[in-house]
């Protein structure tokens, strides 16, 4: 258990810090690259976060230079709340290496908070669990799944979980690696098989949304039947739905992408905002970085709030 420090004020300046849309990519995603970041999205109206904040800040000092934690208050950042869509606070990611690798919605115990941040500080290999060879193993194995060796690197997730099997990298690996050699079964029941603790990870929940995916993908339909049958009737918004899914399945992403933004700009509420719910599976399943979730949620944005 972290012991809390008696030192916070002096610490804030450099350990805890507001952080706004101008300096967000210097104080988060670049620091991040060196130390993990921890990033508490809050409002001066929310009662949670008066209570989290201190719980954090107080472990976060206790860490001793160990993570840092940038406080962004949704009200004056809106758009980055809407790119890593925050869609109720208190809600805390931490980064690490560019990314958001690891996060929880609303207040929780103080023992929780604590928890959080040593898997934080576990990140960069200061800790037990989390050193610097299960940070290789899980690269090595990104790797293997990125060349098309999804069975070795199911094997290498498999076996980084046997040393951390609270390793939320490696779990949303496994099931991706799952996904990858096509069993969907497997991913699914590794995907439920995830510690509570780290249910609501960044990679569990990336994982999710291309287990989603997958599963469209297996009843896509024909896609040049598809694109005639919008072609024919640019209104067909089922049509059009089912374009975008067929290009998905077909490995073509920012098609599918401005298929769906061009259906929520014909009629956002139609079927309930599936086009928008969509949008929001496909962001989720690419990395947070990547410039396809960016420049889809900003023309996103564009739309529901012109």
């Amino acid at each position: 258990m972290l012991e809390l420090g008696q030192n916070q004020p002096a610490a804030a300046g450099d350990l805890i810090k507001d952080v706004s849309e101008a300096d967000f990519m210097a104080e988060v995603v670049e620091a991040s690259k060196t130390v993990p970041v921890i990033v508490d999205f809050w409002a001066p109206w929310c009662g949670p976060c008066k209570t989290l904040g201190p719980q954090l800040e107080a472990a976060v000092t206790a860490a001793k230079g160990a993570v840092k934690m940038a406080k962004v208050n949704v009200d004056q950042n809106q758009s980055i709340a809407g790119q890593l869509r925050v869609q109720s606070i208190p809600t805390v990611y931490a980064f690490w290496q560019g990314q958001p690798v690891d996060g929880f919605q609303g207040a929780v115990a103080g023992s929780e908070v604590e928890a959080f941040v040593k898997r934080c500080v576990d990140l960069a290999g200061d800790g037990a669990g989390g050193g610097d060879g299960l940070s290789e193993a899980i690269e090595a194995a990104e790797t293997m799944l990125t060349e098309g060796a999804a069975a070795d690197a199911a094997q290498t997730f498999a076996a980084v979980l046997g040393e951390d099997e609270h390793n939320a990298e490696a779990y949303g690996g496994l099931v991706r690696a799952h996904i990858a050699l096509g069993d969907l079964e497997q991913a699914e029941a590794v995907l439920n098989g995830a510690p509570a603790e780290i249910s609501e990870a960044a990679p569990l929940e990336a994982a999710h949304a291309q287990l989603e995916l997958a599963r469209q993908a297996a009843e896509a339909g024909p896609l040049e039947d598809l694109r005639a049958a919008v072609e024919a009737e640019p209104d067909n918004h089922k049509a059009r739905f089912d374009l975008a899914q067929a290009l998905y399945a077909n490995g073509k992403v920012e098609d599918a992408i401005e298929e769906l933004l061009t259906l929520v700009r014909r009629d956002r509420d139609w079927n309930e905002g599936a086009a928008k719910q969509q949008l929001f599976t496909i962001f989720d399943a690419l990395k947070p970085n990547d410039p396809l979730a960016l420049n889809g949620r900003r023309k996103l944005s564009s739309i529901l709030f012109a």
